[in-house]
């Protein structure tokens, strides 16, 4: 991996408040992101026409946010982790957003803005908040506490704020299969790590409660602890779900406009799904 901090590594640099950053008097503004000139691009350095083709997505999105390329490893979960959140039916607020606008005949770039709008604290929102959760365990166990104490005292501290945990229980799912491939992948791949280990805490924690178990993690939770044991910050795991997303917004709305009736009251208890039944992917890309 093109980092100094080891695979388990969570420190970050500390955010530094805008207005107390030093002055400059250069008037041009600067950016480290992409150099623009006659016939060549450069993304964090690299010349993209060399990226096309031999990086993937995710890769690409991991320079673009972190600076450097990932390993492979962390290359291919990114990868599961983009794909893990490209839909999610038709009942989600940004997907509804996105079908209302649609069905009014707004254009798509309207559509799948109004869907990307439509996401808040309670959705899409929950991964920023898990990392934050997660890290102030670690902070615990940093100052001696085991991993089962620490979650315990975390646990508790959300609990007396009446706030359901951020990653954990989903509405539909009892069991997300999403959070679980993410973890079996980071099993494989060595990544676990210091915010896998405090999820797992946490997991077990709540299993041990005396009204019986609570809500297992979802595919939010895993991504905050996978997030974080790869380096990257709260605030870059929430665009992956943003950038993850967008296609399926795209989709929904362009199946409004094309399978519906304009000026339509959307209810979503009433969709049926019509798709393909359950099927296998080719032997080849298993």
């Amino acid at each position: 991996m093109s980092r100094t901090k080891p695979p388990g590594g969570s420190d970050r640099a500390p955010a530094v408040e805008r207005r107390a950053a030093p002055r400059t008097t250069d008037p041009k503004w600067r950016t480290h992101l992409t150099c623009i000139e006659p016939n060549k691009i450069l993304v964090r350095g690299f010349p993209l026409d060399e990226m096309m083709g031999r990086l993937t997505f995710g890769e690409a999105i991991y320079l673009l946010l972190m600076g450097e390329v990932p390993s492979p490893n962390v290359g291919r979960l990114m990868e599961a982790i983009l794909v893990s959140f490209i839909d999610h039916g038709a009942t989600p607020p940004s997907t509804l957003a996105a079908r209302n606008t649609a069905t009014t005949g707004a254009p798509l770039r309207a559509c799948v803005a109004a869907g990307v709008l439509g996401f808040g604290r309670f959705h899409g929102g929950d991964i920023e908040s898990c990392m934050q959760f997660l890290d102030a365990g670690l902070e615990l166990v940093r100052g001696g506490r085991s991993y089962h104490d620490a979650a315990q005292e975390i646990v508790t501290r959300w609990d007396r704020q009446g706030e359901p945990l951020p990653g954990f229980g989903h509405r539909f799912h009892t069991r997300d299969p999403r959070a679980a491939r993410l973890f079996q992948m980071a099993l494989e791949m060595e990544i676990e790590a210091e915010h896998i280990q405090m999820i797992r805490a946490v997991e077990l924690v709540l299993s041990e409660h005396p009204e019986g178990p609570r809500p297992p993690v979802n595919i939010d939770g895993a991504i905050a602890a996978v997030c974080g044991d790869i380096g990257i910050p709260p605030e870059s795991a929430n665009a992956l779900f943003i950038i993850s997303r967008v296609p399926g917004i795209a989709a929904h709305a362009q199946e409004e406009r094309q399978r519906e009736r304009p000026m339509r009251q959307i209810d979503p208890s009433d969709h049926v799904y019509d798709g393909p039944s359950e099927r296998r992917l080719p032997h080849k890309r298993r």
